[in-house]
């Protein structure tokens, strides 16, 4: 069927012009309403626009202020490697008036922040001007301080300086001026009532200059709106033009000091690791000592727990747009995750994971309580065991699926880690998290290191780059599985084969064995060695003895050759 002409050239006509007409662009309400909430008497708002983008407000023909989106103008990566992105107003003296986080990967507040924290963290922006330095828990002289979310001080910080810096730029492209700082006020000599001081440049020479008492000086306190002096606004406005890792490395000194320091220690644990192991009890002191300061110094105060899902970030940084930025605004992690990739090269996952790992190191603490107890152990057959260690796996393998579709739902499901309840949040959660993290905790008072050995996604992350160690520092005897069994069987984590090799796999690197490996009083080849070193000894002391009989060269002396010792009897 042929189409005529005429309708061929009106269709062309029609399809150019539906290419080439104007877009009708959304105005912000309409893309945000959550906006009309910050401007309740606006009556218009614009479009998005600008450079940096941001929409007007307006009640008729009067400007109320702006809104804007914080990923249009600025784009700091989070915890989770990824911005948050927040819609924010201000009215045109550059007062905050609503802002609301609408988009974000953050796994902390995914799920472990209730939407009422989150809410009562926002609010206290409001009324804060954009040109205020505001900081977070503490800060100097003139700094507008505001709380923190318990847990996740990272994330805070991060949106702390996104939303803040944003701000600035989006009001100072738009002409709008701090307010001027708060005169000086001098009190009167005569009625003692605070006057504006004169300026010295312009008051009148023919009129001595009347000296004033420096306690007769006052400034007035400015205002929470009001900018700093000259000097001190250079000085915050470089502060806040650094990079937001900067000044969290800055502030984190003595958690830093403290964390090298323990990594130092247990380096040199690990070095002379054979010196402490023929010395168990003192060994017992400090393996216990290091894991009550992982438990409460790099768990509960520093917040420094590992987890999967920081593998799986780190996954998809590789794999997409990789800023070393996102890995150093949290320096705790940073430094432990850097100690973790030398000791895998070096001893393999067992260092972190029977040392350094805060909840493993809580379970391993509870067990010892409970042994103290007199609670009976449990272990699984060898044949069970086999197959539950596989579980960690199969559940790695299923978060890092997830993860190519959706990070935030594999955020999700990585609660499958009881860390963030027991160790980041403190037991302060819903009773289903608190439930969960706590029964895990009491399985491991009769089966050591339950969840570790199991369902820990972590460690079978940390397995796979753990075969590549260049070293093998446990010792082992020929003689280990053909036939002796007893580290084998005494291993309660099951790391030790029946032919006597170890699993690097599945070791915590807890050093028992190595304690049993120097032990002669336990370890049936160092018995036989002790039992050997004692028969020589005995033969020993016997030469001895006869060499003070007969003397050295083995013959009798003169005397006893003259028989004075040894009578020799003459024939009959």
């Amino acid at each position: 069927m042929k189409f005529p002409a005429p309708v061929i050239r009106l269709f062309a006509l029609f399809l150019i012009l539906g290419m080439t007409a104007p877009a009708f662009a959304e105005t912000i309400d309409e893309l945000y309403p959550q906006v009309k909430d910050f401007f309740p008497q606006a009556d218009r708002f614009g479009e998005i626009e600008g450079k940096p983008p941001a929409a007007a407000v307006y009640q008729g023909r009067r400007l109320l202020g702006y809104a804007y989106l914080t990923n249009d103008v600025l784009r700091i990566p989070a915890y989770s490697g990824h911005p948050i992105n927040t819609l924010v107003g201000f009215d045109t003296r550059g007062r905050i008036v609503g802002l609301r986080i609408v988009e974000h990967q953050e796994p902390i507040l995914v799920v472990g922040i209730s939407e009422e924290r989150l809410h009562r963290f926002v609010s206290q922006y409001t009324d804060k001007s954009v040109f205020d330095h505001v900081v977070i828990g503490a800060g100097a002289e003139g700094d507008v301080v505001i709380d923190t979310i318990s847990g996740a001080s990272i994330t805070v910080m991060v949106e702390n300086a996104t939303l803040m810096r944003s701000a600035r730029r989006v009001a100072e492209s738009r002409d709008l001026t701090p307010p001027p700082p708060a005169p000086v006020t001098v009190a009167s000599a005569t009625t003692g009532k605070p006057e504006p001081a004169a300026d010295k440049a312009t008051a009148p020479a023919s009129k001595p200059e009347k000296s004033v008492p420096p306690a007769a000086v006052t400034r007035a306190k400015p205002p929470a709106s009001a900018s700093p002096p000259t000097a001190k606004k250079n000085s915050a406005r470089s502060i806040q033009d650094e990079p937001i890792w900067k000044g969290v490395w800055r502030n984190s000194t003595f958690k830093i000091v403290v964390l090298v320091t323990g990594l130092a220690f247990l380096t040199l644990v690990l070095i002379f690791q054979d010196w402490l192991a023929k010395r168990p009890r003192l060994l017992v002191y400090v393996r216990d000592g290091y894991l009550i300061y992982t438990v409460v110094f790099i768990g509960w105060y520093s917040l420094a727990q590992l987890s999967v899902v920081n593998v799986l970030t780190f996954a998809q940084a590789a794999m997409h747009n990789f800023q070393w930025e996102g890995f150093l605004i949290d320096p705790m992690l940073f430094i432990l995750w850097s100690f973790v990739a030398v000791t895998l090269l070096l001893w393999g996952r067992g260092v972190y994971c029977g040392w350094l790992c805060p909840f493993g190191a809580l379970q391993e603490l509870t067990q010892q309580l409970a042994r103290r107890f007199g609670i009976k152990q449990m272990e699984f057959s060898e044949m069970v065991h086999e197959r539950l260690w596989a579980l960690k796996y199969i559940i790695l393998l299923g978060l890092f699926g997830v993860s190519l579709q959706s990070l935030a739902q594999a955020e999700r499901l990585a609660e499958i880690e009881p860390f963030k309840t027991a160790i980041t949040m403190r037991f302060q959660r819903e009773w289903g998290y608190v439930v969960f993290a706590a029964g895990l905790i009491l399985v491991s008072a009769i089966n050591r290191k339950f969840y570790c050995k199991y369902l820990c996604p972590l460690g079978a992350a940390l397995t796979i780059p753990g075969k590549f160690r260049i070293f093998d520092w446990l010792r082992r005897h020929r003689e280990c599985g053909r036939p002796c069994q007893v580290c084998a069987v005494e291993c309660e984590v099951q790391a030790i084969r029946k032919n006597g090799e170890i699993n690097a796999n599945e070791c915590h690197y807890c050093l028992d064995c190595q304690v049993t490996y120097w032990n002669d009083q336990k370890c049936p080849p160092e018995v036989e060695r002790r039992k050997r070193r004692e028969r020589s000894g005995r033969a020993r002391e016997m030469v001895r003895g006869m060499e003070q009989v007969v003397g050295s060269s083995g013959l009798f002396d003169q005397g006893q050759a003259d028989g004075d010792t040894y009578p020799v009897r003459g024939p009959k």
